[in-house]
């Protein structure tokens, strides 16, 4: 379980960032995020060497709803759209002094995200990061070798994003089997 101190040095640090208490977790702006990272690798600053998990969090924009008091005592409701965004989530560990794990989040707007590549000091990043590029289109900066991982290169969209909509079709398949092979045989599309 993850100390409250674990987080506390970084704070202090870099003021950028910010703990999101709810979420367990920090809260790291993109360009300072590689500058965390190694902070947090050295000896005096907790040793994390050790980065065990690396995902993508999808959250649509949404309405709120907010109910306010005019000066004249009537209620008014009042909406605000907050933006949606994609979040890269990182579990670090110190393997040495056996602590973690310390929760480090990079937030990215929806339209052409962008976060800064961890690999460059946590090697284990590697493929979880293209894992991320593949399924919820998240650029990292500064990645050795950013490119799709699980689906094929003519592949389009990002099939893990909320709002992702499957094709009326599975002819896109390089290779259609089972089901879908089945069904193609028969004549019949599946929608």
């Amino acid at each position: 379980m993850t100390s409250p101190a674990l987080h506390e040095p970084v704070l202090q640090q870099f003021p950028a960032t910010r703990w999101d208490a709810a979420a367990r977790a920090l809260i790291v702006p993109a360009d300072i995020a590689r500058a965390v990272a190694q902070w947090l690798t050295q000896p005096a600053n907790g040793e994390f060497d050790y980065c065990s998990n690396v995902t993508g969090v999808d959250f649509l924009p949404k309405e709120i709803k907010e109910k306010t008091k005019n000066a004249d005592g009537t209620e008014e409701t009042l909406t605000r759209t907050e933006p949606g965004s994609l979040q890269v989530v990182y579990h670090l560990y110190s393997m040495r002094r056996r602590t973690g794990p310390l929760v480090l989040k990079q937030v990215a707007p929806r339209e052409k995200p962008v976060a800064a590549s961890l690999t460059p000091v946590w090697r284990s990043c590697e493929l979880q990061e293209r894992e991320v590029f593949d399924l919820f289109g998240v650029r990292f900066e500064g990645h050795p070798d950013l490119r799709r991982l699980l689906m094929w290169d003519e592949f389009e969209g990002f099939p893990m994003r909320r709002d992702y909509v499957e094709p009326a079709d599975y002819e896109w398949e390089p290779t259609p089997h089972g089901e879908v092979l089945e069904k193609h045989r028969r004549g019949k599309v599946i929608s």
